[in-house]
């Protein structure tokens, strides 16, 4: 019964404990990241922002609209 309630114990060689670095600073990565998601944004609002403008719309009924110059040479 002695024997069942032993516990191996894990070897350890060395006292030092190896730690890994992460490849990149987290506080750099983060930096990365909001720049990123800026860069994303401003992206975003230059092509939403330099479309031709639609026409207004709709129109209610019997509405003419203005007539403009070129209409008026025909």
């Amino acid at each position: 019964m002695a024997q069942k309630n032993r516990k191996k114990k894990s070897r350890q060689i060395g006292k030092t404990k190896i730690e890994k670095k992460p490849l990149i600073d987290p506080k750099l990565r983060s930096r990365i990241w909001t720049i990123i998601i800026v860069l994303i944004l401003l992206i975003f609002f230059i092509v939403n922002n330099t479309r031709d403008v639609p026409e207004r719309g709709p129109y209610p009924p019997g509405y003419k609209p203005p007539q403009t110059q070129s209409d008026l040479t025909k």
